[in-house]
């Protein structure tokens, strides 16, 4: 049977210690989670870690939620900090997507797919995991800078940096 509480609701039970309430956070959020960690890093057995370190730093920090902006977006916040610490860790990913079973690909992915598989594709894999996560923050996700400072831990002055050091290092990679 399906928990009637808010996300709000249920990190304040796991910050009491309550199981049942993480156990229904997860139910909620592993697929969508799972399938946005997977379109940024296409090694199944990295995801899965980086999925697993997620969901135990939510459990750990249940209490520390803030209470600003959606639950989601602060899993979300955690999931892409710990796969850019993987990647930065220096574990390539694979070359090829993870397929999700019962998943349909919308249009705005198959475009997306073309993206990372094309020129774009090659010059956005040679830029630093820093770097390439504020791309896709901001770009692919279409973040603001200020919602893309908080999802990654980061000032806002950082992400424009980064931003400018990514234009720059593309540009001259498609030249």
């Amino acid at each position: 049977m399906e928990d009637a509480r808010t996300d709000p609701e249920l990190l304040a039970a796991i910050a009491g210690g309550d199981r049942e309430a993480f156990a229904e956070l997860y139910r909620r959020h592993l697929p969508w989670l799972l399938v946005r960690l997977g379109r940024r890093c296409s090694s199944p057995e990295l995801v899965d870690e980086v999925v697993q370190d997620t969901f135990v730093a939510v459990w750990r920090s249940a209490g520390r939620w803030d209470r600003r902006g959606e639950v989601a977006a602060w899993i979300w916040g955690i999931g892409i900090r710990r796969l850019v610490d993987a990647l930065r860790r220096g574990r390539p990913p694979a070359d090829e997507l993870i397929e999700f079973p019962g998943v349909e690909t919308s249009a705005e992915e198959h475009v997306l797919l073309g993206v990372q598989y094309g020129d774009l594709g090659a010059a956005l894999a040679s830029l630093s995991p820093e770097l390439r996560a504020v791309v896709q923050a901001t770009v692919l996700d279409g973040l603001t800078t200020r919602e893309a400072a908080r999802l990654l831990g980061i000032p806002p002055g950082t992400v424009k940096t980064r931003m400018m050091r990514a234009r720059a290092q593309l540009r001259e990679r498609l030249t």
